[in-house]
C-alpha cells in the first residue's frame, strides 16, 4: 500500500472550475471594453465619410495589436525588449522617426547597448505611461544626443536607473513604466538607424510562468490602453477643431504630458478643404537640427508614408530663408505640395526640434487654381 502521506492530492475541480470561469469572465469584459473603445470613432464630432471611419476602425485595431503585445506579450519589465512599432500610429507618428518601446520598472536598473549609426538624432526617454487612466504619458528622464557618448568604434552603453551610473545615464523614477527610442531621419537614402538592445542589470533566472491573474490584469490594461489612447487623441482634435486652417501654439505642457520630446515644439493644427481649395502655409524656419511637417487623419494617424505627406529640413525648398507648404489634393506647382490623400478634413503638425525660436506660421485658404503654375522642384535650399 502506498503512504496517505505521500500520494498527491488529487486537483481541486472547483477551483480549476473558478479559475476557468474567471479567465473566461476576464475576456468577455476585454472583448465588451473593445466594442466601447469604438464610440471614438462614432462620436459627433468624428467625420462619417467611409474614408475617415474605415480609418478610424483600423486605428482601433492597430491599437488593440500593439496594446495587446505590449501588455500581454511584452509585459514583463524583468526581461523587457524594445519593439520597434509597425504600422501603429499615435498621436501624430512622425514620418520620418524609427521608434522603439520597452516595458520596465522605475526600482530596477537596465543597460541599452547598441551602435549608433548614421541617423540625424537620437533621443531615449524614460515614461510613466497612464494612457489607460487620464491619457498621459509623464517625461521621467531624458537622453539626447547633445549628451550620448559615443565610443570610438560606434558603440554606445546606456543604463537606466534610479540612481546615475555610467557615462550615459538615463534617470528612472518611481513611476517609470517604459522606455521610448526616438532616431529620426533627415534622409533616408543615406543614414542608418542604430540597433539596439535591453536587458534588466541582476535579472531573475527565468520569467516567471503565465498565471491567470497576469492575463486577467494585462488584458484589462489593454482594452483600457485602447479607448484611452484614441479617446485621448480625439479630444486633442476636437480642440484643434476651435481653430481651423491655423498651427497655433495650443499648450506645449499639454503635448510634453502626453510624452512629447522635450525637445520638440509642437505646432498642431487641424485643417478642412473642399477639392478646389489649398491650405498654404508660409513660416521663417529657425535655425536647428531637424524640423518636418505633415499632414495626418482626423485620428492624428500620420497619412499614407508613400505619398507625399510630409517634407523637413532636407526635403524641404525654401524660398530666401522662407518656407512655404501648399496642401492640396493635388500638386499646384508652387511651394512644397502636402497631398491631402483624398481627405476633406484631418489634423497637422509642424515641428521644431532644438530651436532656439519658434515661429507661428502664417496660414491661409485660397482657391487651389489662383496659385500660379510653376515648376515643383524638392531639396533644401542652402
Amino acid at each position: 500500500m502506498s503512504n496517505p502521506a505521500s500520494t498527491p492530492a488529487p486537483p481541486n475541480r472547483n477551483s480549476t472550475t473558478t479559475t476557468n470561469l474567471g479567465l473566461a469572465k476576464d475576456w468577455s469584459e476585454f472583448c465588451r471594453a473593445l466594442e466601447r473603445a469604438g464610440e471614438v470613432v462614432l462620436r459627433d464630432a468624428a467625420p462619417d465619410t467611409p474614408l475617415d471611419r474605415a480609418e478610424g476602425f483600423r486605428y482601433l485595431s492597430r491599437l488593440t495589436r500593439e496594446m495587446l503585445y505590449s501588455c500581454v506579450d511584452n509585459a514583463d519589465p524583468d526581461f523587457p525588449r524594445l519593439h520597434e512599432l509597425d504600422l501603429v500610429k499615435i498621436g501624430a507618428d512622425n514620418p520620418d522617426n524609427v521608434y522603439l518601446s520597452a516595458n520596465i520598472r522605475g526600482d530596477r536598473s537596465y543597460r541599452i547597448t547598441g551602435k549608433r549609426g548614421t541617423i540625424a538624432y537620437f533621443s531615449i526617454g524614460s515614461k510613466a505611461n497612464r494612457y489607460a487612466k487620464d491619457g498621459t504619458m509623464a517625461s521621467t528622464g531624458e537622453l539626447t544626443d547633445a549628451d550620448l557618448v559615443v565610443e570610438p568604434d560606434g558603440t554606445v552603453e546606456i543604463i537606466a536607473s534610479a540612481t546615475e551610473q555610467g557615462r550615459n545615464w538615463l534617470p528612472l523614477a518611481p513611476d517609470s513604466t517604459g522606455l521610448v527610442v526616438r532616431q529620426t531621419y533627415l534622409d533616408r537614402s543615406t543614414e542608418t538607424p542604430g540597433q539596439w538592445h535591453i536587458e534588466r542589470l541582476d535579472a531573475p533566472a527565468g520569467p516567471a510562468p503565465l498565471s491567470p491573474e497576469f492575463l486577467g490584469g494585462a488584458l484589462r490594461r489593454a482594452a483600457l490602453s485602447v479607448h484611452g489612447t484614441a479617446a485621448t487623441f480625439a479630444d486633442w482634435t476636437e480642440l484643434f477643431m476651435t481653430r481651423p486652417n491655423e498651427l497655433p501654439d495650443f499648450d506645449q505642457e499639454m503635448f510634453q504630458r502626453a510624452g512629447g520630446d522635450p525637445e520638440i515644439y509642437y505646432l498642431h493644427g487641424y485643417w478642412t478643404l473642399r477639392p478646389d481649395q489649398a491650405w498654404v502655409i508660409e513660416t521663417e524656419v529657425p535655425d536647428c537640427p531637424y524640423w518636418n511637417f505633415q499632414l495626418n487623419n482626423w485620428w492624428m494617424e500620420s497619412l499614407d508614408h508613400r505619398r507625399r505627406i510630409s517634407v523637413n529640413k532636407h526635403t524641404a525648398t525654401l524660398d530666401g530663408g522662407t518656407l512655404t507648404i501648399v496642401v492640396a489634393d493635388r500638386d499646384p506647382g508652387v511651394g512644397n505640395w502636402i497631398d491631402t490623400c483624398g481627405h476633406r478634413s484631418g489634423t497637422a503638425l509642424l515641428r521644431w526640434l532644438g530651436a532656439d525660436a519658434h515661429p507661428i506660421p502664417r496660414c491661409r485658404v485660397v482657391d487651389l487654381d489662383s496659385l500660379a503654375r510653376t515648376p515643383s522642384s524638392t531639396g533644401e535650399d542652402r
